[in-house]
């Protein structure tokens, strides 16, 4: 069983990552803005904390086995773009500062390679509406994450689309830069269930360590 801190479980992805946490018995403490979205559950500590808090997240992290980062700001917040920008690295700070040894962070699509040469945020295929939001998460895993040397973090890109209506199938495929199509559909796409799955097996058994990868079917 791993002690688990999870910013963001009240998410999309983040309760998905929740439920897979929880299901195969792991202690999860989670860290939410709404502690009333999440019902009480065997193993479920629920806090509401602010990611801006260093000091705070790095004391509720403290004798954790990981942190698992699925923050996002709400793809509807005018702030998006500074909260992301400003928060991402306040909880490197914060896990650095705790000692816990892992941090896995819920990355974006939008850095990955779509062709050669090319990366998904800059070949026109993301709606200008979400750009605040994918642009300053890819600067982040660029700019800032890449350059980490202090922390054990992954950085875990999804498909380039959340299937709406998915299921956990537990069989995909895993990769490095490279948007991973689905050569049955032509389209990059995971189930958030999936997405899960493959966050949970990298937590019980490391095998990507201070570097991105990605997942699709």
């Amino acid at each position: 069983m791993e002690k688990v801190l999870l910013i963001g479980a009240s998410g999309f992805v983040g309760s998905a990552i929740l439920n897979e946490l929880l299901n195969r018995g792991h202690e999860v403490t989670a860290v939410v803005r709404n502690v009333s979205k999440i019902s009480p559950r065997k193993n479920l500590t629920v806090v509401n904390q602010d990611v801006a808090d260093v000091d705070a997240i790095a004391k509720l992290a403290e004798g954790k086995d990981a942190i698992i980062s699925a923050y996002n700001p709400g793809w509807t917040n005018p702030d998006i773009k500074h909260l992301i920008e400003t928060n991402y690295p306040k909880i490197v700070e914060a896990a650095k500062k705790s000692g816990v040894k892992r941090l896995l962070i819920v990355g974006g699509a939008g850095t990955l390679f779509c062709a050669p040469g090319l990366r998904v945020v800059d070949s026109g295929a993301i709606p200008a509406e979400i750009m605040d939001g994918v642009r300053p998460l890819g600067d982040f895993y660029l700019n800032e994450l890449s350059k980490e040397k202090d922390i054990d973090w992954i950085f875990f890109s999804p498909a380039g689309a959340f299937d709406e209506n998915g299921t956990r199938t537990g069989k995909f495929r895993l990769g490095k830069d490279d948007l991973i199509v689905d050569p049955q559909t032509n389209s990059s796409h995971i189930s958030v269930q999936d997405y899960a799955v493959a966050m949970v097996d990298e937590l019980e058994k490391p095998a990507h360590h201070k570097e991105r990868f990605t997942i699709g079917y």
